[in-house]
């Protein structure tokens, strides 16, 4: 499927018309099975398209929203760098959302303590349990991208990029701080009806003409996602500036 690409003359537009399609999105998923089932991604842009979406948060009936994380930091709950606490601080926290459709990946102060491995496994679990028995095929899963193609946290040449079964693992050495984290794989990814890339910068050009170009995506992990309805890349101009 050949993915739809947008440019934008700056990440404002970007952002705003990512978020005017997620509601739609989001209320059709909700008319046709009465849920949307949705992945939220970390970085400046996932980050920027909560803000715009609490800030028209009555387009949204909220508490018929499954919320997942990509990935998260495994670190204590209250470190600023956890996705999902900024997540919150973004949009959860001003919405009526629903807390038992809110799914957080453990901190490292959790449950689970220290164990990444057994926090890995517990979030396997909820993906297999809302799914009834599998992976959920979500309504749509957002993802960031850093420079080098890495999306969630599944890096080049890693072994979480090339798993082909777990739907979810630890990492355990990050190349990008902190080194220890949760992701979903490329598995769980391309369970998603839509895919969406917000991608902003002339640092990413190179890995959104690798994607565009058929890399492999043990060599530049974007190039790996795909939506089964849909793969939509948003961008700026500086970031397809190598299309």
């Amino acid at each position: 499927m050949v993915p739809e690409t947008l440019v934008f003359d700056d990440k404002k537009q970007l952002v705003d018309t990512a978020a005017t399609r997620f509601i739609d999105l989001v209320t059709r998923a909700q008319t046709e099975r009465g849920i949307a089932s949705v992945v939220l991604t970390g970085g400046s842009n996932g980050i920027a398209i909560l803000e715009a979406l609490a800030a028209d948060s009555g387009s949204i009936d909220w508490s018929r929203v499954e919320l997942f994380w990509g990935d998260d930091r495994f670190v204590p709950a209250d470190d600023p760098e956890r996705n999902s606490r900024q997540a919150r601080e973004a949009l959860l926290d001003k919405v009526p959302v629903d807390p038992t459709r809110v799914h957080v990946m453990a901190p490292s102060d959790g449950e689970f303590g220290d164990d990444i491995d057994a926090a890995a496994a517990a979030y396997a679990q909820v993906l297999f349990d809302v799914g009834s028995g599998g992976v959920p095929h979500f309504d749509l899963h957002l993802l960031g991208m850093g420079g080098e193609g890495h999306i969630n946290s599944l890096f080049p040449h890693t072994p979480a990029t090339a798993e082909a079964e777990k739907t979810v693992v630890a990492v355990e050495d990050s190349p990008k701080p902190p080194p220890r984290r949760i992701t979903l794989t490329l598995p769980a990814v391309n369970r998603s009806k839509s895919v969406w890339f917000l991608v902003a910068g002339d640092d990413k050009a190179e890995a959104v003409a690798a994607a565009h170009t058929g890399a492999h995506a043990n060599d530049w992990p974007c190039a790996g996602a795909h939506g089964t309805d849909e793969t939509v890349w948003f961008l700026d101009k500086s970031a397809a500036s190598k299309l």
